[in-house]
This record gives structure tokens, sequence and C-alpha cells, in this order.
């Protein structure tokens, strides 16, 4: 247990004894390399956002049309799979017919809640536009 003990270390070229000391220097020397910066960063209270129209709202809030989910499902990698057990875009494209109600319960159950299922990853949130 003694070998692993630090007695004695230089600092700029000053000799330091005892644990104190040590410990002193070891805690200045991390405190230095690992404390952020002291940063001015710019402040948002003068910049000047623009802002939406009411059309523009209403299509934040407007429920999901078929239509612009499909163009979403069509417009992913039909071999992209969501998991390694999980079925893939063109399975979803190829079975559209049979789905779809199913996809179309699902996104406004969310539009409802604004929660999505537990077990959705982040793949199937790329589908709300």
């Amino acid at each position: 247990r003694r070998r692993n003990a630090l007695s004695v270390i230089q600092v700029d070229g000053v000799t330091l004894e005892g644990v104190n000391p040590i410990r002193q220097a070891v805690f200045s020397h991390f405190e230095s390399h690992f404390q952020a910066p002291n940063v001015d960063r710019p402040g948002v209270d003068d910049l000047q956002f623009k802002r939406l129209n009411p059309m523009e709202i209403g299509g934040l809030t407007k429920p999901f049309s078929e239509n612009e989910v499909k163009l979403a499902v069509w417009d992913c990698d039909s071999y992209k799979s969501p998991g390694p057990d999980g079925i893939n875009f063109g399975f979803i494209k190829d079975f559209w017919a049979e789905l779809r109600g199913d996809v179309m319960r699902f996104l406004s159950d969310f539009h409802r809640n604004g929660r999505l299922t537990k077990g959705i990853n982040s793949t199937f949130i790329a589908l709300i536009p």
C-alpha cells in the first residue's frame, strides 16, 4: 500500500511535501483544466424573430391528413427498419391498404393526446411533419 502513495511532487519548480500541499496542488491542477471558461454569450432580448401568419399557425395544429402521412411514408427508405425485429417501410408501403387505418388511428391519438405510445422509436417520429 505504501508503494501507491505520493510523498513528494514538483509543481512549477517548487517541491511540495506532505498530504495537504500535494492534495491542494492536484486539486488546483485539475480545477484549472476542467473549469468552464467565462464566456460572454449574446442574449436573445434584442433579436427580431419572424412571426407565423394565421394560416401557418393553423397548419401547426390541424390533424394529419392521410395524404401527407402516405407521402411521408413513401419518402422513407423501404429497407430502413425501426428495430432488429421491427418491420420496415417497404412492408408498410406494400400493405398500406391494410395498415393505413391503424396508422391514421395512431397518429390521430398522438395529435389528440400529444404523447407517443411506449416503444415507438425515433424513426417513426420522422413521419410527423
